[in-house]
């Protein structure tokens, strides 16, 4: 089945084409913690002027699932990617998610009816607004 969502969408990872050209062109310059494959083609693109890169999601295509050190090396922010880098995440730092919108995980704010399932009881604070007052 997965093969056949392959053939005909681009969400489940990348496309037939999109493998064809990897495999064609495409240099492995690493892996994040996701799972997700990251590519370029070596030098300078003819038609581009710089060098190409792209990334094969593992599972569903989802951008807000690419790490910001991978992100920034596939803009061209920086040249290396974090493959080749020593960083190391300072203790205050979360670990990347991506985004939860529409999700069970998705931030509920106090007084959602996501949140909880019912809705809160009135304060009695509010003073409806009458039209000329």
């Amino acid at each position: 089945m997965i093969w056949l969502q392959r053939f005909f969408s681009w969400w489940q990872g990348g496309t037939w084409n999109t493998f064809f050209y990897t495999w064609r062109k495409g240099v492995l310059v690493g892996h994040d913690e996701f799972g997700n494959a990251y590519y370029k083609e070596p030098g300078i693109h003819k038609d581009l002027g710089f060098e190409r890169r792209w990334v094969i999601y593992k599972g569903e295509s989802e951008a807000s699932a690419t790490p910001p050190g991978w992100f920034g090396w596939l803009h061209h922010t920086v040249d290396t990617p974090p493959t080749e880098e020593n960083y190391k995440a300072h203790e205050w730092e979360k670990p990347h998610l991506p985004n939860q919108t529409g999700t069970a995980d998705a931030w509920r704010p106090q007084g959602s009816l996501y949140r909880t399932g019912q809705r809160p009881p009135a304060t009695g604070d509010y003073e409806a607004w009458t039209p000329g007052n």
